[in-house]
């Protein structure tokens, strides 16, 4: 009897211990949001109900019912009230501290004549100290109401706004950056006012121009490279201004729904300035750094150290850049054939091709993504050929390269399918479309435009994925206008009716994917970031409306209300 009861009690003990190890105590969330529609990009389930968070990760996601077992007293919730939320949005090409001097310098984004550039600069003008240099961006001749009276291969010329600031050297950036406007003062300092070739049209440097008069004087605009002989005078920023553009950045990503950012091409100041806001705790959106390939010791000596994977997943360096020929817009973009508004001119290539290879192969044995910015055909096309060479080279180290183009704006038909057949990824900003198109049909022509401008729906369908974004400050930050873009093909003002080549739209989940998960493929980390799945990061955007669902006459109304980022809430628009 006692023997029975010893074996019944043993054989309970263990049935105990069985459901004990078997249902561990719960863990409790940190967050929980629920109330609205969450679209996951995850393709395990569409939409779920909610979603709980544990500090900066993912607990749970799924049912509203299952998700409230992981709260306790301590649970912060978020109810969306009929709100839509997405995993927090990746801008996939920028220039972050471009970004940030955009906001302390003079903005030209929205500057409609070359009268509004002249009077922004007069405005400034009142308030500048005599000999003060005034900088600024955004302008864009191509985009213009109208033109001045003179012009020089469709470029305004500096004696207007030589007129309005005697005393104070200006230059103010294209809005590609790829171009600057400089006045009188500005080329006295760098030595170019007296400059005079007699007859010539243009003078060329190495990787760019100064476009010149008809009696061989600088107009005032310097292309590509060129911009070197009078930006190389600006004097240096400051530490603080720095520290001011790096938090105006933050806050303009917050704003807008980022919580991730691939800088396109950072020096050595700019690293140590990011480290340091890191170590102060002000690193609050999540930076993938691609080296300048402009600095050939910075890259010998990241090549020694090796890629700097940050732990923390808010600094991270991977990858290196190569800025290889212009843009559209200044006619800097290498062409196969010349430009259809001006026919002796093909762009720039400004880095050798050779270059270019010698990267790809150190890029493979050392572990770095190549990044290499390429508008025009031949640019593409050259380009992907340095890359094959490089791959077939060292095959056994090509396996997952993840070598990017960046932009990929214009491919001759024949380099389309290349992309997929080298898992070369396109990072292709929509709102550049938007932007460009009824231009660009100027620099190329009907023919071109058609088989190889913009050709986001051909590339997917090929089997890559594609990384969006705004290459701000050449455009404005927000993802709404580039999301609108990749689903309509029309201009910010809803033209045309139908939107441009509108095969070539992609759809919402694609458009969504390319700002989240294929954004974050992009950079490597799409095992922790890009979708709404447990254990990712708990990054996340809200919006006032549903962007899926709502008519595509009423995306550009969306509005950011709240950002997420690291599981904590850092822009809410009711505060």
């Amino acid at each position: 009897m006692i023997s029975r009861f010893f074996k019944i009690s043993s054989a309970f003990l263990i049935l105990l211990c069985v459901l004990a190890c078997s249902n561990p105590k719960q863990e409790t969330a940190t967050l929980l949001i629920y109330g609205g529609t969450i679209y996951t990009v995850d393709s395990t389930s569409v939409t779920v109900e909610a979603v709980a968070t544990k500090d900066n990760k993912i607990l749970f996601a799924g049912s509203l019912e299952e998700a409230e077992t992981y709260k306790n007293e301590q649970t912060k919730l978020i109810d969306l009230k009929g709100k839509t939320m997405t995993p927090g949005l990746i801008e996939g090409h920028g220039h972050f501290m471009g970004l940030g001097y955009n906001e302390l310098n003079l903005d030209l984004m929205n500057t409609t004549s070359y009268q509004a550039i002249v009077d922004a600069v007069a405005e400034r003008v009142k308030t500048a100290q005599p000999g003060e240099w005034i900088v600024g961006r955004g302008w864009h001749q191509s985009k213009w109401d109208s033109m001045p009276a003179e012009t020089v291969h469709g470029f305004q010329t500096h004696h207007l706004l030589s007129e309005v600031s005697p005393e104070n050297p200006v230059y103010l950036k294209h809005a590609s950056g790829h171009a600057g406007f400089a006045n009188a003062k500005a080329m006295e300092i760098a030595g170019l006012q007296n400059l005079a070739l007699d007859g010539v049209k243009k003078y060329e440097v190495e990787g760019g121009e100064v476009l010149v008069d008809a009696s061989g004087r600088p107009t005032g605009v310097f292309n590509e490279r060129a911009q070197t002989l009078i930006t190389q005078h600006i004097p240096e920023k400051t530490p603080e201004s720095d520290a001011k553009a790096f938090q105006l950045a933050v806050e303009a990503c917050h704003k807008n729904g980022i919580t991730s950012f691939h800088d396109a091409g950072i020096g050595k100041e700019t690293i140590a300035l990011y480290e340091k806001m890191k170590s102060e705790d002000k690193m609050h959106t999540r930076i993938y750094a691609m080296l300048t390939g402009w600095e050939k010791d910075l890259l010998n000596d990241w090549y020694k150290k090796g890629i700097m994977v940050d732990e923390d997943h808010l600094f991270t360096i991977r990858s290196v850049k190569l800025n290889c020929d212009g843009a559209l817009g200044s006619r800097g973009a290498w062409l196969l054939e010349p430009y259809s508004d001006r026919p002796d001119h093909f762009g720039h290539e400004t880095l050798p091709m050779e270059f270019v290879k010698e990267t790809s192969l150190n890029g493979l044995k050392h572990g770095f993504q190549v990044c290499a910015h390429a508008i025009g055909d031949r640019a593409n096309r050259e380009i992907l050929d340095r890359y094959e060479m490089a791959f077939k080279e060292l095959p056994d180290m090509a396996n997952d390269h993840r070598f990017r183009i960046e932009h990929a704006q214009h491919l001759h038909p024949d380099d389309i399918p290349r992309f997929a057949e080298l898992n070369v990824i396109p990072a292709m900003q929509a709102v550049h479309m938007s932007s460009d198109r009824p231009w660009a049909i100027d620099r190329l022509g009907e023919k071109r435009i058609k088989e190889g401008a913009y050709m986001w729906q051909d590339l997917l369908q090929s089997g890559v994925p594609i990384v969006n974004g705004t290459d701000v400050p050449v455009e404005p930050i927000n993802p709404i206008a580039s999301f609108y873009a990749s689903v309509s093909r029309k201009t910010l003002k809803g033209t045309p009716e139908g939107g441009y080549e509108p095969e070539q739209k992609m759809t919402r989940a694609q458009a969504l994917k390319s700002y989240t998960l294929d954004a974050a493929y992009g950079a490597f980390e799409d095992h922790i970031k890009g979708s709404i799945s447990v254990g990712k990061l708990a990054d996340f955007t809200i919006y006032d409306q549903d962007i899926m669902t709502v008519g595509e006459e009423k995306i550009l109304d969306t509005k950011v209300v709240m950002t997420i980022f690291d599981g904590k809430v850092v822009y809410d628009n009711k505060k």
